[in-house]
């Protein structure tokens, strides 16, 4: 009955930072693609996530909105991939890095 409850508990544990990661990529994306819409540059708001984030900018009519790729964590969790999408409305100083 205890190693059920354990990985009862790994599996819901795991699944709670998944969330959470996912999470700050979508804060992160979403105040990235506001700095460098308005003509400031994100470069500093993408360095805090750490390496191995991948940022793919895009544009999309008048928005520009940025997807960030990441890999929560070592173990079970290095083996999926977190995706988080923020998109802002362009202005004439904004633009694509």
């Amino acid at each position: 009955m205890l190693p059920v409850v354990l990985v009862v508990l790994g599996l819901v544990l795991g699944g709670v930072a998944l969330a959470a990661h996912r999470i700050t990529l979508v804060s992160a994306a979403s105040d990235a693609a506001r700095l460098q819409a308005r003509g400031d540059s994100a470069e500093e708001r993408l360095a805090v996530l750490g390496p191995g984030v991948e940022a793919e900018w895009r544009e999309e009519g008048s928005l520009l909105c940025v997807d960030l790729n990441a890999t929560p964590g070592g173990g079970l969790l290095a083996a999926l991939s977190v995706r988080g999408t923020g998109c802002a409305a362009r202005n004439d100083l904004g633009g694509v890095p």
